[in-house]
Formats: C-alpha cells, sequence, structure tokens
C-alpha cells in the first residue's frame, strides 16, 4: 500500500517508523531539511522536501496512486488544508492530526466537508488513557477493545497478591474468575502464559475481561480499595484540558499548576470548577506551599520530558499513590520505569497505533480486517481486535479442535458478543460478528485467519 506522511514530528517520524516494518511504500513529506536528513539516514522510505500543502509538491511526490495521506504537520489548519488538496489530487483515504478542542468537536463536519477518513487527537486519546489509569490506580496499563466491553490491564505482581508461586490453572481453581493473563513480562522477555505458567514477584502481568470481572479480580487479590479523588496537574496542556472535563465527571477534583499566565486566564474560562494555580509546579517552595504532592494522584504533563521525569520521580519517592508521566524519549521511558514510574503516557505512540489500525483495516477491507492495535512492550506483542465476518475460515469450530493450526505465540484471549465478554476456553467457538481480541508475539497481523498456520 502506497501511503503518503506529511510532517516528521514526533508523531510523523513514529508513524514513518512503525509502518516501514509492515510492508508499505512509504513517502515523508516535510519542509525542514534537517528532519528529512533524520528520517532518510534512519528509515526506509522516499523523503521529499516541501511543503503537505503544495500541489507541486504532491503531485512530484505521487499522490495521484496514494491510497492513504496522513497530515501530522505542527499546524491543524495546514493539515486540514493537505488532506483537502490531496484528496482533490487524487488521494483514496486521508486522515488529520487536529488538536484544538474547538476543531475537534466539529469533527463529523469536517469529515463531511473535508471528505476525511479519520480525524486524530493525540491529545483527547491520551488524556483518555490517563482517566482509566485514575480509575484502575494498581494498573501501569489500561487499554479498551469492542467499545469498552474488554478491558486489558497491566499490573505489577505483588507478593501478597497470592498469585505468584501457583500455575494459572491451580489459582484459577482456586479463585474462579472471569478474566484472562493473556501477556507477562519477567526479565525483559514478554511471555504468551497458558495453564502451566507461574507467575512470579516483579512480573508485569496483563489481565483482559470486562471492566466488571476486571474489578472483582482486584479487589480479590486486595487491590481494590484505592480509589483517587483528588488530582494534581503539572502543566497547563491541552491533554490537561480534557483530562480535566473526563474525569471532572466523575467527581474528581483537579488542580493544575501553570507557570504561563496567559495561559492560567484561559484555563480558568474552560475549567471554572477546577483549581488553576500560577506558578513553577518545579519550585520547592511552589510544592510545599500549595501542598501539589499532597494528592491521590500526580501527573506531569509539561512539554519538557526532563521536568516529567523529575517531578514524577519525587512524587513516587514522596508517598503519592498514582503517578503518571508523559513522556517522548524512549531512554527517559527506561529511566522512568527504573525509578518504579511505571504508568508512562507516550501520545505519539497513541496515534502511531491507531493509526497503524486504520492502514490494516485498509489493506483487509474484503475479510476480518483489524479495528484496533495496542503495542506494549514496545511492540514485543501486539493485542489486535478484529471483527469476524462470515469469510473467516474456522467459524462455528471449538478453538479445542484448532489445537496444532494455530500459530505458535498466539492466544485467542477474548471475544466480545452481542454485549457480552467471554473468556474463551477450548470448547468456545468464534461466530460471525464477534470481535475477537487477539494476543500475538512476534507475528503481524493483518486479518482474523492468520492466526492459523498453513
Amino acid at each position: 500500500m502506497k501511503i503518503m506522511i506529511i510532517g516528521c514530528g514526533k508523531v510523523g517520524f513514529t508513524l514513518a517508523r512503525q509502518l516501514s516494518g509492515e510492508n508499505h511504500d512509504l513517502v515523508l513529506i516535510d519542509h525542514r531539511a534537517e528532519a528529512m536528513q533524520v528520517a532518510d539516514s534512519t528509515l526506509d522510505l522516499l523523503c521529499v522536501e516541501g511543503s503537505g500543502a503544495s500541489i507541486q509538491v504532491l503531485r512530484e511526490a505521487g499522490v495521484k496512486d496514494t491510497e492513504l495521506v496522513v497530515a501530522v504537520t505542527g499546524s491543524d489548519e495546514l493539515n486540514i488544508v493537505c488532506c483537502l488538496i490531496a484528496k482533490k489530487l487524487g488521494a483514496r483515504h486521508t486522515v488529520a492530526r487536529i488538536r484544538s478542542p474547538e476543531y475537534f468537536r466539529e469533527a463529523n463536519l469536517l469529515k463531511r466537508e473535508v471528505g476525511l477518513n479519520m480525524i486524530i487527537n493525540p491529545e483527547y486519546a491520551a488524556a483518555q488513557e490517563i482517566s482509566r489509569l485514575l480509575r484502575v490506580p494498581s494498573a501501569f496499563s489500561v487499554e479498551t477493545f469492542a467499545r469498552g466491553l474488554v478491558e486489558m490491564i497491566g499490573f505489577p505482581i505483588l507478593d501478597s497478591d497470592g498469585i505468584a508461586g501457583v500455575s494459572l490453572f491451580e489459582y484459577n481453581q482456586k479463585h474462579p474468575n472471569g478474566v484472562l493473563m493473556c501477556t507477562a513480562v519477567r526479565d525483559g522477555e514478554a511471555i504468551v502464559p497458558n495453564g502451566r505458567f507461574v507467575p512470579q514477584v516483579g512480573d508485569k502481568a496483563y489481565m483482559v475481561g470486562s471492566q466488571k470481572e476486571i474489578v472483582k479480580f482486584f479487589q480479590t487479590i486486595g487491590r481494590g480499595g484505592n480509589r483517587i479523588r483528588d488530582i494534581t496537574v503539572l502543566g497547563g496542556s491541552k491533554i490537561a484540558t480534557y483530562l480535566t472535563w473526563a474525569v471532572e465527571r466523575v467527581g474528581m477534583k483537579v488542580r493544575i499548576v501553570e507557570q504561563n499566565p496567559e495561559k492560567c486566564l484561559t484555563l480558568s474560562d474552560k475549567l471554572p470548577d477546577s483549581l488553576i494555580i500560577q506558578g513553577d509546579g518545579t519550585d520547592s517552595a511552589v510544592i510545599d506551599s500549595e501542598g501539589l504532592l499532597d494528592t491521590d494522584a500526580f501527573i506531569a504533563l509539561t512539554n519538557r520530558d526532563e521536568e516529567n521525569l523529575l517531578m514524577a520521580m519525587t512524587a513516587q519517592r514522596r508517598g503519592v499513590k498514582k503517578v503518571i508521566a508523559k513522556m517522548s524519549r524512549p531512554n527517559y521511558i527506561d529511566m522512568m520505569r527504573e525509578s518504579g514510574v511505571d504508568s508512562i503516557i507516550s501520545p505519539k505512540d497513541i496515534t502511531a497505533n491507531q493509526i497503524s489500525a486504520y492502514v490494516r483495516a485498509m489493506a483487509r477491507s474484503e475479510g476480518s480486517a483489524v479495528e484496533n492495535v495496542y503495542k506494549p512492550l514496545g511492540g514485543a506483542v501486539e493485542a489486535v481486535e478484529f471483527t469476524a465476518t462470515a469469510t473467516a475460515k474456522f467459524l462455528n469450530t471449538p478453538l479445542k479442535d484448532l489445537g496444532r493450526r494455530l500459530k505458535p505465540g498466539i492466544l485467542v484471549a477474548a471475544i466480545a458478543r452481542e454485549g457480552r465478554t467471554i473468556i474463551p476456553d477450548g470448547s468456545t467457538s468464534i461466530r460471525a460478528g464477534d470481535k475477537v481480541i487477539i494476543m500475538a508475539k512476534s507475528i503481524f497481523l493483518q486479518d482474523l485467519d492468520e492466526i492459523l498456520q498453513e
């Protein structure tokens, strides 16, 4: 598939790097020569220096034969214009990054009038992920599938949980539940477990199930009572605005610390029920006088990774119950995890995953197409959501009968059917219309049938 990416910032470069490993014909456009030089030396794609809003540049880059144009420059208006021109010149599908809350509210109108096939908003998506983490404080990762019917929760295994040292089969016999451990990480290695797998203290586990069953599971292991009520947010970013709108609806109290006085005034207008504090949130005097770390959750959302890293580590040392930080640089993410802060938000990775899912769906529009892609652990494993169509090769066949036909590293983790969440066993079969969540290790899936060996 020929894909054109306009804009080689953090999101554009991350997306190009991810898609370059998926056997596409990629073109990357940016007006900055230095950005093009870096991309050309590190990625397998065609780099075109120039404006993505230029008809001549788009024509020379081959927009007429392009199936998908993704505009992810730093300007909402430029992204809209790029997609509009690309569609007029023959591009089949267009995706625009739109970050402004004002534009984002008019998403349906923009899609209709401009001809956009998809609008992505990294800040909104990041805020939604943070709000899910606040709902499950024990987790370092919360991802949803099948329109919220299925959740995947990542959490560290503690000695007090009662899971360590017991095989999953034995534990489930003693504590029947409606969840499934679909992935575990030990010493940096990702494992797709079976019933014989024995979790150990320090493992990072990913559990899948309905929201109700996930809550019951955490109550069973003694982690059900840590409700978040008060939140301190460092940085008055767009993510902070979207997040506040989301969490205030469920009764959480928010205070935001921001240095820029103009931003503070804007935030006060948009968020009248929140406390907006003008000041340097890294200054110990401000921290102590305002009690910034006397909170249930501390969320670092500045545009500077160094500040987010420093303050997240400080909040962790001060015993804040839930600490979340926005990060862009991979080396800082590793440092953060080594310090004990596991809840890390990367808007560029969230956006890349959304677009990757859309690309895979386009590639398999006639079969059981991809609906959602989640890549924990830097992509060592993938959770891929499909909608099973009538063309799938193994409908109504019990999973136990598939047996060795399943590829190694594949796990059918969950099925959503008619509003219900099913954790499958050997007698479960997949039906047409089911939402199927597959865990895959080291396997690139574009169609549900690809879980079978040829």
